[in-house]
């Protein structure tokens, strides 16, 4: 609060606080705490409260003061100016708050606050150290590449361009001050490809549309990421090129009757071709082959006339098994009357299960049922015949 009676600068000042004063534009002292009281008949006295408990001075005006009054700046400043490879982690009462780029001047109160900087050498150092990593928020920072390695994957550290190493799981930091650091990471588990349908004439002008499947792994983590821009893209374009070779070599019928060949050239082609881009083809399979409206019409026509053939073959197969059994019950039946007579009795049982009622007529002088039945069935030949 300044306040100015009678020809007095007055100014109060809170313990939180310090003031700068001037003296006709000309940097006079700090004031402490408390009330001042100035005579100042011709308002040449000025003077500006600062908040110093974890506070920052501009740059500028911290500059000026150090040149011109170097004993009251190291009284209470504390200046941090990185060099051109170097930054520095400002902590305020031992939490870390500011990290200071290269060729940049940060000037803090050090009044009422514990002020430590740790410079770093970036030239010297690239990978971050954990220590370091964790006072800086990472998520904030431009000059901070981080990536988190999983157990699965490889990742392939590149500054300006070339290749540096090659990092195991885990949790990875590095400085990107005066430099361009990448880290590329590569999944390293088996990995499946969809090809989708694509049109293909077979050999004998047939359109399809044949979809596969795939499933590669990366064995070498550097080829794949240098070999290639985009390693499931060019594998995909070489699996189209593969099958369509494939197809275009054959009929419908062969493709139809053979697609584990039609696999194991594909496979063998792809295969052929990626020696260099890092991956194993663990295999390549034909999922579907779609045919034409027409053509998938004539051959389930097709289809059904070969179950149709097959039925009737398999009918006419059990009717000759049948007559052969009826030809060999002939034959034992010619050899033994005895045979004969009990088919016959089984004939009649079976005639008279279907009859309901039987009105037998004897005729006159008959010997009723037995002799009905003597004279119905006869074994062999009578001695008249």
């Amino acid at each position: 609060m300044n306040i100015g009676i009678l020809g007095f600068h007055a100014v109060v000042i809170h313990d939180e606080e310090r003031a700068f004063m001037w003296r006709d534009g000309k940097f006079d002292r700090i004031l402490g705490p408390g009330r001042h009281s100035f005579f100042d008949p011709r308002g040449c006295i000025k003077t500006e409260r600062c908040r110093v408990v974890r506070g920052e001075l501009s740059a500028e005006r911290g500059l000026t003061l150090k040149n011109t009054h170097p004993e009251i700046f190291a009284e209470h400043f504390v200046i941090v100016q990185p060099a051109a490879n170097e930054v520095a982690i400002v902590s305020l009462d031992g939490a870390p708050q500011h990290l200071a780029m290269p060729y940049t001047t940060r000037v803090f109160w050090k009044t009422l606050t514990r002020i430590e900087v740790e410079t770093i050498d970036t030239e010297a150092n690239m990978r971050i150290e954990p220590r370091h990593l964790a006072k800086l928020n990472v998520e904030r920072s431009q000059v901070i590449v981080q990536e988190i390695i999983a157990k699965h994957e490889t990742g392939m550290l590149f500054v300006d361009g070339d290749f540096v190493e090659e990092l195991a799981p885990g949790r990875h930091a590095f400085w990107a001050i005066n430099r361009k650091v990448q880290i590329v990471k590569r999944d390293m588990r088996p990995t499946p490809l969809e090809v989708t349908a694509q049109e293909i004439l077979t050999k004998d002008r047939v359109g399809i549309r044949v979809t596969l499947t795939a499933f590669y792994k990366v064995v070498d983590a550097f080829k794949a990421i240098t070999g290639t821009g985009d390693l499931e893209n060019t594998l995909y374009r070489l699996i189209q090129f593969a099958i369509r070779e494939a197809v275009a070599t054959r009929t419908l019928d062969e493709i139809l009757a053979a697609r584990d060949t039609v696999d194991e050239e594909v496979r063998g082609y792809v295969t052929a071709r990626v020696g260099n881009l890092g991956v194993d083809i663990a295999e390549i399979g034909v999922k579907d082959v779609i045919l034409p409206g027409d053509v998938r019409e004539l051959l389930n026509r097709v289809v059904e006339a070969e179950r149709i053939a097959k039925a009737n073959l398999i009918k006419r197969q059990e009717e000759t098994a049948a007559t052969r059994s009826l030809l060999n019950t002939a034959r034992l039946m010619e050899d033994n009357p005895m045979l004969l007579r009990l088919k016959e009795l089984e004939a009649l049982e079976m005639l008279v299960e279907k009859v309901g009622n039987i009105d037998l007529h004897t005729g006159g002088g008959a010997a009723g049922l037995e002799a009905l039945l003597k004279n119905l069935y006869r074994l062999g030949k009578t001695e008249a015949e």
